[in-house]
């Protein structure tokens, strides 16, 4: 069991609870697909769709292959729900694949991923992606969010948050409290509305 996953599972679920079931479900960057396969069982109704541009050797959950800049591979208003758990960092353009997320999205998105605000943060994000991922054979670009650009660009977009929680507790300890403030778990819902106006996000804050 790895404990930065599981305490990460525990804050998706607290906003997942929130919500009607959905029918369909992406998982954007399904990795090895443990994420898939726990969301799956807490909404056993529900059909799940996992997504990746790489298939791992052991996968808990088999995932659709695409090309890495490519489109995501499914008609607009697709699923219910998308989520990306620490994801859009790592691709070449968070703010494309944003707008993808929103495209097949009809209704909810689901983001775990990272801020800082200063170079120590970033710093920090750096060492720990790199740290993380090098094993994996996983590139860290170090395409991480600064303040709430990310927010901001799907506000903008006709998007409402509509809840967040920073800082996300992934970690414990002295490592909690240096690291925490740059997780985040935001739970967004397309604004009927208001379609594709602009707003300005609400700021980060602790819950």
């Amino acid at each position: 069991m790895n404990p930065y996953r599981t305490r990460i599972l525990a804050s998706l679920s607290e906003l997942l609870r929130q919500l009607p079931p959905p029918a369909t479900i992406l998982d954007f960057g399904s990795g090895d697909g443990w994420f898939a396969d726990r969301i799956g069982r807490l909404l056993p109704t529900s059909h799940l769709t996992a997504i990746d541009v790489k298939r791992r050797e052991q996968v808990l959950t088999e995932p659709q292959i695409y090309s890495p800049g490519d489109s995501l591979p499914f008609p607009d208003d697709s699923f219910d729900l998308v989520y990306a758990i620490d994801v859009l960092h790592h691709c070449d353009s968070p703010q494309r694949y944003l707008d993808e997320l929103a495209r097949v999205s009809r209704r909810f998105i689901l983001i775990k991923d990272h801020t800082y605000t200063g170079p120590l943060g970033y710093l920090a994000l750096a060492i720990l992606d790199e740290l993380g991922n090098r094993r994996f054979g996983i590139p860290s670009p170090q395409h991480y969010q600064r303040g709430q650009q990310w927010s901001d660009h799907l506000l903008a977009r006709g998007w409402k948050m509509r809840e967040m929680i920073h800082p996300c507790r992934c970690h414990v300890g002295l490592l909690g409290t240096l690291t925490n403030p740059l997780q985040y778990v935001a739970l967004y819902e397309r604004d009927e509305d208001r379609p594709g106006a602009s707003a300005e996000a609400p700021k980060l804050q602790s819950r």
